[in-house]
């Protein structure tokens, strides 16, 4: 793909797509932000909008999975969960989303039935309203199957959002589970392995996994690994925190079906995209507390401390022989259209 087009490594979540956001897209905006709220400029998982004691957190998120429906999930369930979990990684309770949709014409109607439902079910689980949206139609050769836009809304007590760019030296790291479960299971059931394994998607809310840690004021900055995967989330959060972070990799929990599909296919699991976990730092001395109100949730029964923010500028893991490894931002997300 030539330098002065857009390709597919773009919109992957890992440093081509980054180069684009700051270069192109940053560049050409001039007002990003309301009131000194989280701006544009901050790249993180949502921006605010300081109201009185408040503030509303907005993000908002293009989905273009392929296959529609896959192992665990389908495209309404991870429209509706992606944002919502945007949301609430920011630390604020998530309220209501909208929904857009580009449809192919002559998309099965059964199928988008199927797909509205499953929006409609997450939301309900996270106790998210569906407020506005809209839809249109294009000719058949003109888009694949469909498109979806959510835009959602949350809101936190000002001064209680939580950033993906506070951590601090002595934070312990926390998974909310096994990694690269999403990825994997998309990029197996693309290539025809989904009767070699029981791997599925890991696509869910968070929130009411993650409320009671908030409540407790113990994270110190969170962000979910969705493009790009654990790596570009890792990397970002310590990039801009200025610190650096040591993993042990015997702590990091990936399952035995998404080793197996990582070595067959050839794709790093810390690097594919992830739609039900969080990263996290943490104070030290609540980082155990933390890591039993999040083991009580089902999507956290798997939630790990694994590692601690450092002084320095990289992300190094710790391997089981003793040695140590630099663990870097991938260029792009292995596995397209997942997300």
């Amino acid at each position: 793909m030539s330098e002065d087009k857009i390709g597919m490594g773009h919109g992957a979540g890992g440093e081509v797509m980054s180069n684009l956001i700051a270069e192109t897209i940053l560049n050409n905006i001039s007002k990003k932000s309301v009131d000194g709220g989280v701006s544009l400029d901050d790249l993180d998982d949502g921006a605010t909008i300081p109201l009185g004691d408040y503030e509303i957190v907005i993000t908002t998120d293009g989905h273009t999975i392929n296959p529609l429906f896959f192992p665990g999930g389908d495209i309404g369930r991870i429209s509706a969960a992606g944002t919502i979990n945007d949301v609430s990684v920011m630390g604020a309770k998530p309220l209501a989303i909208t929904n857009a949709m580009i449809i192919r014409e002559g998309f099965p109607i059964d199928d988008l039935d199927k797909i509205m439902k499953s929006l409609d079910e997450t939301c309900r689980e996270a106790d998210v309203a569906v407020i506005a949206g809209d839809t249109k139609v294009m000719e058949h050769d003109k888009i694949d199957e469909l498109v979806i836009v959510t835009t959602g809304i949350g809101i936190a007590k000002k001064g209680e959002i939580v950033r993906d760019s506070t951590l601090n030296v002595g934070d312990k790291i926390i998974v909310t589970g096994t990694l690269g479960d999403h990825g994997m299971s998309l990029m197996s059931f693309r290539e025809g392995m989904e009767f070699e394994t029981d791997l599925t998607s890991d696509v869910a809310p968070v929130w009411n996994m993650i409320k009671e840690a908030i409540d407790l004021k113990a994270i110190t900055a969170m962000k979910d690994p969705t493009r790009g995967g654990f790596a570009n989330a890792i990397n970002e959060m310590a990039k801009k925190s200025g610190v650096g972070v040591l993993l042990n990799q015997e702590d990091i929990p990936i399952k035995k079906e998404v080793h197996a599909a990582s070595e067959m296919l050839g794709i790093d699991p810390y690097e594919v995209a992830n739609e039900g976990k969080v990263v996290m730092g943490v104070k030290a001395e609540l980082a155990d507390k933390v890591l039993e109100i999040i083991k009580k949730n089902k999507y956290g029964r798997d939630a790990a401390i694994i590692g601690e923010v450092i002084e320095g500028e990289h992300v190094l893991i710790e391997t089981p022989v003793g040695g140590q490894r630099i663990l870097e931002s991938p260029i792009a997300d292995p596995v397209p259209r997942v997300c």
